[in-house]
């Protein structure tokens, strides 16, 4: 007859390791999944505000805009994919790249992290559009 059994046998000496197991293991994938999590949102506000900047350039590049609608409109456009927050810092100025007039709007946000892990500090994007004559 198996050990099965019989629930009156005697336990073996690693009876109960596989709960010590699964903690184990599962402390391990929570760890992965959170490293997935910082690095994945880190990846999207980096994408939304490099997005929001160029869009606010092209907007400002038109004939009948000024940077300063540039600005406005790349605010709105972060504040309404992230928050508030990541809009606090931004700019606009007319320069000349490769001899043709340029807008370019930069933002400097604060770079996301989850936990006491990953990097700290600003995140500091610039979108450039060609700028039109009136």
């Amino acid at each position: 007859m198996g050990r099965d059994a019989d629930p009156g046998a005697a336990r073996g000496p690693e009876d109960g390791s596989a709960v010590v197991d699964f903690v184990l293991v599962s402390v391990l994938v929570v760890a992965l999944l959170l490293g997935v999590v910082q690095v994945v949102l880190a990846l999207h506000v980096r994408a939304v505000v490099i997005d929001s900047a160029a869009e606010g350039a092209r907007l400002a590049g038109r004939a009948d805009r000024t940077p300063a609608d540039g600005v406005e409109r790349t605010q709105q456009l972060i504040d309404a994919a992230l928050s508030e927050r990541f809009a606090q810092d931004v700019t606009a100025r007319e320069v000349e790249l490769e001899g043709l007039p340029v807008v370019e709007v930069t933002v400097t946000a604060p770079f996301p992290v989850v936990g006491l892990l990953g990097p700290a500090g600003t995140l500091t994007v610039s979108g450039h559009a060609l700028s039109e004559e009136p």
